[in-house]
């Protein structure tokens, strides 16, 4: 693995798959059959189980879980202490556990502390507050927070809130970041979904 870094602490299974420029800090445990892709950033005590996929420049702060059954697509952000589910009925003496798949798509940011229930897929570009129980799908740009989460909001792609509607027409809404000026076009059926 040529321009990998792996903390000597860190415990790497034979046959991981990291990509180039990847870091792998201590205390993380990566197993076997995961991939990671390149230039990603894999914090203290993370924990990446088997069949784990993780896209291209991911960033997995401190402590995180990441289970099987759960895809991570490229730039995506996991803040510190955030955990995925990845089975609706666990029992410590159950023998017949049933993953459930879990969906990060591009470019999503999911708070500190945050808990995402199983079977759901998170947006591109969606955030997800800090403390959060995602117990739903969230859509892209989507902003939510709460237990359980609900949706308040959409962001740009640089995090910042949209509030600026600049168009809209029979399946759309065209919005404008004040920060970086980009026109996001969202959908009329995720709008109704917001409260508050």
């Amino acid at each position: 693995m040529s321009d990998v870094f792996i903390h000597p602490l860190a415990v790497v299974d034979d046959g991981a798959k990291v990509g180039e420029g990847t870091k792998i800090w201590h205390f993380a445990h990566v197993r076997g059959t995961a991939t990671i892709g390149k230039g990603c950033t894999i914090g203290k005590d993370v924990y990446v189980d088997a069949d784990v996929v993780i896209g291209n420049n991911v960033k997995i702060q401190n402590g995180v879980s990441v289970y099987q059954g759960v895809t991570i697509e490229d730039d995506v952000f996991c803040g510190p202490h955030m955990t995925f589910t990845n089975d609706f009925y666990p029992r410590a003496f159950s023998e017949s556990w049933e993953v459930i798949k879990t969906r990060v798509k591009k470019g999503a940011s999911i708070g500190a502390h945050a808990t995402i229930i199983c079977n759901t897929t998170l947006g591109e570009y969606c955030m997800i507050g800090s403390g959060a129980v995602v117990t739903r799908d969230v859509p892209a740009h989507g902003l939510v927070v709460g237990n359980p989460a609900r949706l308040v909001g959409f962001v740009c792609k640089c995090g910042e809130p949209l509030s600026e509607e600049i168009s809209q027409n029979d399946k759309s809404i065209t919005m404008r970041c004040s920060k970086c000026d980009e026109e996001i076009e969202l959908l009329k059926s995720d709008f109704k979904r917001k409260v508050g």
